[in-house]
């Protein structure tokens, strides 16, 4: 994917690398500092060795963590079904409608089938949306959560302001910040 304002440009265009050797280094000296290991990106799920990698942190003893945009629903069924994670952050990015234009795919199907697999497991996970003005109103966050709730999601849905003091990978503007608990009518459990 590549929205306009994701954080983490370095990642998603390739740089910042480490090996294998210095990340398990790095987590087997704070072995009992650290309970958990999260796995972001970029997209992790789209790493061809994340499942392998998932299984040598467990194995280490960490608790897990992935942070997905949900495109690859497979994955998340088999990091489920093999106990691996311990809780997922869901990226909804937008409606159908606006996916596209969003993150420059075609691939709403995949995020909704992600969190097909999500809502009947066991694992726990929330669902979030990063909002900038120009891309989301107030209207569509509406039409977000009234799609959340009618597929059973009834866990926490955060919403993220875009805040354009980091370099992100598209030229947003500043987002205009609306009181999003009163305007839309979120909901906690």
């Amino acid at each position: 994917m590549r929205c306009a304002y994701c954080y983490n440009p370095e990642i998603v265009l390739g740089k910042g690398k480490l090996s294998w050797g210095q990340i398990q280094d790095f987590l087997l000296a704070r072995r009992r500092l650290l309970d958990g290991v999260v796995f972001s990106g970029g997209e992790c799920t789209i790493h061809p060795q994340v499942i392998p990698l998932i299984h040598e942190v467990k194995k280490m003893g960490f608790e897990v963590k992935i942070d997905t945009n949900g495109s690859r629903p497979e994955v998340i069924r088999q990091l489920i079904e093999d106990d691996l994670v311990d809780y997922v952050a869901l990226d909804f990015k937008a409606m159908a409608q606006k996916y596209e234009q969003i993150t420059q795919t075609h691939l709403f199907f995949l995020f909704e089938k992600s969190l097909e697999i999500l809502i009947p497991s066991k694992v726990q996970f929330e669902v979030r949306t990063t909002v900038h003005s120009d891309q989301l109103t107030i209207e569509d966050l509406q039409e977000m959560v009234t799609w959340l709730r009618g597929k059973g999601y009834s866990g926490n849905y955060y919403l993220q302001h875009f805040r354009g003091e980091k370099q992100s990978l598209g030229r947003l503007g500043e987002s205009k910040k609306p009181s999003l608990k009163t305007e839309i009518g979120l909901w906690r459990n």
